[in-house]
């Protein structure tokens, strides 16, 4: 898995819980994508161990991780 130098030195040491096995689950599977303005990526998925969705961010070749975090905002919309 391809990460920044930000998520190796600041996400991994902020973040300890994080599993990678979470980031490579949503991002194949994932329950929304957007892109930001500045082209990053972010991807949501829900982590059932903690009943959370977490939010991953990646460069915009979709491949390389650069932030992850638990999002309290994120709401599945109802249609």
């Amino acid at each position: 898995m391809k990460t920044t130098f930000y998520f190796q030195s600041n996400v991994t040491i902020r973040r300890p819980y994080l599993k990678l096995e979470w980031i490579e689950n949503i991002l194949k599977n994932p329950i929304r994508i957007e892109t930001q303005a500045n082209g990053r990526v972010r991807f949501w998925g829900f982590v059932p161990e903690h009943r959370k969705y977490l939010r991953v961010v990646t460069e915009p070749d979709r491949e390389t991780i650069h932030n992850a975090f638990f999002d309290r905002r994120f709401k599945i919309e109802e249609k």
